[in-house]
């Protein structure tokens, strides 16, 4: 019987051949982010003329791969995010970035039923003593359920992925079908320096968390920027789908002296070699986005960016009218689990105006939202929205109180506008 050192021997491939290992008809999940398996992927839309119906599934692409780039891949390699971001966005014209905006606690239904992967594709850390290769900061959300699915687990062999902790983190040598190495730098999420109204935001939101806290951070520069306003906390604890740089900053400073718990890790090159050092406990995107396993966690904090909200709480926090322009992610899944949470409170954040193209301000507090606008978390759900005006508490509460509620934190030269409109459409009365 072999040991695992001649397993990994015996399956050892280049990424050329790794790739030739992908047939038509595949449906492949791709770890996202700092998970993907760069060079087997370029390989891969390489042998675009040898191809057709191969389906690669994945999120936030951090890397401009040849696929995105060219309409020749569209019915041949096929790509589908479950998050868009800069790269999907950049290169959606193109015709080969398929979205779907899937609430991330429901992603192993849309992997299982309708993708049917067959395939894993993923970046994994050097084995381990027992021969265990592991997940690294962002495989670990949702690699395990595609390798439950899995009939070919290819894997690439990169000495820069940390080997993690948690649950569903690793695959042992014997249970892959391939291996490849090449080691490359892991792509950073770059975040972008806080504004004068997110530092605003984030001081009237560390008025509303407890010492003891759990604290969920979406994604976003105004959601990060918010993580370093929290440094007069104490005991803080972490319950969240993305582990991010701000929380990286509040443990350093030992502001977060509690559980640390998250789906993935994603941020900077620092941030992914602390995930290796094990004090992150790391667990799938099914069972942390759970709304009732959330709701087990007494005084979570959830907090999410959003891009407009409507007057009766409706909140779009992905597409500009429509045009997508991110996804459903995990907010769905914490605003509604907050709202179980004993002590729990939910922040859907944002600033009061944006700036049109023609360089004019326009509210983000709409009477109605535009026509194409992505209703995301709806207004049943929604608990506190924030702008730098004030917090407004909408939560169970009639639309009339919603209403007034919401005019009271936009921006004071749309006031008198939104009430207007609040009247003529009966929201309110005169």
């Amino acid at each position: 019987m072999m040991d695992w050192k001649q397993i990994y021997k015996s399956k050892l491939v280049s990424a050329e051949e790794a790739a030739a290992k992908i047939a038509s008809g595949d449906r492949i999940w791709m770890s996202p982010c700092s998970g993907a398996p760069i060079q087997i992927a370029e390989a891969l839309a390489d042998r675009v003329n040898e191809l057709k119906d191969v389906h690669i599934v994945t999120g936030l692409a951090l890397h401009p791969f040849k696929i995105l780039k060219s309409p020749e891949y569209i019915g041949r390699i096929n790509f589908h995010t479950i998050f868009m971001g800069p790269y999907e966005r950049a290169f959606f014209k193109v015709g080969n970035v398929n979205v779907n905006s899937v609430n991330f606690s429901k992603t192993y239904i849309a992997m299982r039923d309708y993708y049917k992967i067959n395939v894993l594709l993923a970046d994994v850390s050097p084995p381990d003593d027992e021969g265990y290769l592991y997940y690294g900061a962002m495989g670990v959300g949702w690699n395990g359920t595609a390798e439950d699915l899995a009939e070919k687990i290819i894997v690439q062999v990169n000495k820069h992925q940390p080997r993690v902790r948690g649950f569903e983190h690793r695959v042992h040598v014997s249970r892959v079908s391939y291996i490849c190495e090449f080691d490359h730098a892991l792509p950073p999420l770059p975040q972008p320096e806080p504004t004068e109204i997110d530092k605003k935001i984030a001081e009237l939101l560390a008025g509303q968390i407890p010492d003891g806290a759990a604290i969920q951070i979406g994604v976003g520069g105004l959601s990060n920027a918010i993580g370093y306003y929290l440094t007069g906390k104490k005991n803080l604890s972490i319950y969240t789908e993305m582990f991010v740089d701000s929380m990286l900053d509040l443990i350093k400073k030992g502001i977060v002296t509690g559980k640390i718990v998250a789906g993935f890790g994603l941020g900077s090159n620092e941030l992914y070699n602390f995930m290796g050092d094990g004090r992150v406990e790391l667990r799938p995107v099914r069972i942390i986005n759970d709304t009732n396993e959330i709701g087990k966690i007494d005084n979570l904090i959830s907090i999410n960016v959003t891009l407009m909200i409507d007057l009766t709480g409706q909140s779009c926090s992905e597409s500009l009218g429509f045009a997508q322009y991110s996804c459903t992610g995990g907010q769905s899944d914490f605003t509604r689990g907050a709202a179980l949470s004993k002590g729990g409170k939910g922040f859907l954040c944002l600033p009061s105006t944006i700036q049109t193209k023609d360089g004019k301000k326009s509210s983000t507090i709409t009477a109605v939202l535009p026509p194409g606008a992505v209703v995301t978390t709806q207004r049943s759900d929604v608990m506190y929205v924030v702008t730098e005006y004030g917090i407004a508490d909408i939560y169970c509460k009639p639309i009339a109180a919603r209403v007034n509620e919401l005019i009271a934190i936009a921006h004071p030269d749309f006031r008198e506008g939104l009430r207007k409109q609040a009247v003529e459409a009966g929201l309110i009365r005169a």
